[in-house]
C-alpha cells in the first residue's frame, strides 16, 4: 500500500462489503450488520487525512494488532480511551489543547481537554437512533468489605467515529428535542442485554427524571423479562417540583413491586436535598468529589450526605474507585457498595460478567486491582 492509498480494515473471510468509495453514494447504514458498521466506522478513522487527528489512527493501529481476532473490542478500547481524552470541561487553557492536538500520538495519561466536536444534525442522531447504534456495558458493583458481585450498572456505548463520550450524545440529543428518544433506546438495548446477567443479581439503568415520567417507559418497566425488584433506577440530572410530583406518582407502585431507586448525592448534578427526602430513595452514590474530600481533608468525607442517607434509610454507595486508598477511604466512611476500575471495568461481553460473578466467591475486592477488562 502507497502513501496515497487510503488506509483500510476489512476482516478475512467475513463477507463483509469494503466501505464505499468516498466520492460514491454511501451504503445504507440500516442494513448494515453490527459487525459491519465496526467495520465501517473503523475504515472511516484510519481514512481520515487530518493531521491533528493522527493519533487517534495510530491509537486504533496498535489496538486492532492487539486483537486481531476482535474488531469490535479494539473499536470498543479506541472509543473509550478517546472518550476520556476528549471529555469536555469547562475551563481548559486554549494553549493545553494546541499543544494536545499537535501531538503525532495520545498521551501516555489522559487527560480532559475540551475538544470541539461539530454539531450533530437531527438527521445524523434520528439516523443513530433508527440503525440502533447502541451497545450496552456492564460494570459489576461490589459489596463492601467482602467484594462480592451485587449487581451492574448499564452504560451506554455508541459506535461513532468520533469516539465522543456518551454524556456527549445524550446532551446533544436533548438539545434537539430528541433526548427522550435516545435514553428510551439505550433502555431498550440495556434491558434486552441484562438477559445475560446471572438471576440473582441486579441490573442498574440510568434515566432522567423528565425520560422516566414517559409512559412508555413504564411499559418498558412493567413488561420487561426482568422483574422489578432485580432492577434499580439511577435518576440522573434534575428536575422541577412539578415533574418530581409525577416522578413520585409513577413511581411508588412500581416501587411496591421491588423496583428500587438511587439518586446522585454529590458532583455536579446531585439531587437537591429536599427532592431526596420527598422521594426517600433507597441508594444515595457519591462520586470523585467525594471521594477526593476524604482523601484531602482525611475527614469521613461531606457529614450531611452521610447524615441525609441515615435519615431516609439509604444505602450509601461509591463510584469511581481506582485505588486502593480510595476504597479505604469509603469503607471507613461507611460505604457498603461501591464500583471503580479498580473492582471491574465496564464490559460489553457476557464472559466477563459471569467471570465477575464466579470470581467474587473467592476474590475480596482489594485483591481486583489488577482488572482491566473492558
Amino acid at each position: 500500500m502507497t502513501k496515497d492509498e487510503p488506509e483500510s480494515f476489512l476482516p478475512a473471510h467475513t463477507g463483509a462489503e469494503p466501505s464505499p468509495d468516498p466520492g460514491g453514494p454511501a451504503a445504507p447504514r440500516g442494513d448494515m450488520t453490527l459487525r459491519e458498521q465496526v467495520f465501517d466506522v473503523i475504515n472511516d478513522v484510519l481514512d481520515d487525512t487530518c493531521p491533528e487527528r493522527e493519533w487517534a489512527k495510530n491509537q486504533l493501529r496498535e489496538l486492532l494488532a492487539a486483537h486481531p481476532d476482535d474488531p469490535e473490542r479494539a473499536l470498543l478500547e479506541h472509543l473509550i480511551i478517546t472518550r476520556k481524552l476528549t471529555e469536555a470541561v469547562e475551563d481548559e487553557a486554549p494553549s493545553a489543547l494546541g499543544q494536545f492536538l499537535s501531538g503525532s500520538s495520545a498521551p501516555e495519561e489522559p487527560r480532559t481537554l475540551r475538544v470541539p466536536f461539530a454539531r450533530r444534525s437531527r438527521k445524523r442522531i434520528e439516523a443513530f437512533l433508527g440503525n440502533r447504534m447502541l451497545l450496552t456495558a456492564f460494570q459489576p458493583i461490589r459489596e463492601l468489605p467482602d467484594g462480592h458481585v451485587t449487581g451492574f450498572e448499564a452504560l451506554t456505548r455508541f459506535v461513532s467515529k468520533d469516539g465522543a463520550s456518551a454524556d456527549t450524545w445524550f446532551r446533544e440529543a436533548a438539545a434537539i428535542g430528541l433526548g427522550t428518544e435516545l435514553e428510551i433506546a439505550a433502555l431498550q438495548c440495556a434491558l434486552s442485554a441484562a438477559l445475560e446477567i446471572p438471576q440473582q443479581l441486579f441490573v442498574a439503568f440510568n434515566l432522567t427524571p423528565e425520560t422516566l415520567t414517559h409512559t412508555r417507559v413504564q411499559e418498558l418497566l412493567e413488561t420487561a423479562h426482568l422483574p422489578l425488584e432485580r432492577i434499580i433506577i439511577e435518576l440522573t440530572g434534575r428536575a422541577g417540583d412539578s415533574v418530581w410530583d409525577d416522578l413520585i406518582r409513577i413511581l411508588t407502585p412500581l416501587r411496591h413491586n421491588g423496583l428500587r431507586v438511587a439518586v446522585d448525592g454529590s458532583g455536579p448534578g446531585f439531587t437537591p436535598t429536599e427532592h431526596v427526602r420527598r422521594l426517600r430513595p433507597d441508594i444515595i452514590k457519591v462520586d470523585r468529589t467525594f471521594i477526593e474530600s476524604i482523601l484531602s481533608s482525611r475527614s469521613s468525607g461531606d457529614p450531611a450526605v452521610i447524615e441525609l442517607a441515615w435519615e431516609v434509610g439509604a444505602v450509601l454507595a461509591a463510584e469511581g474507585i481506582e485505588t486502593e486508598a480510595e476504597l479505604s477511604a469509603v469503607m471507613q466512611a461507611g460505604m457498603t457498595a461501591a464500583q471503580g476500575y479498580m473492582l471491574g471495568r465496564p464490559s460489553v461481553h457476557p464472559l466477563d460478567w459471569s467471570a465477575w460473578t464466579i470470581r467474587a466467591e473467592t476474590v475480596p475486592a482489594r485483591t481486583s486491582a489488577n482488572d482491566t477488562t473492558l
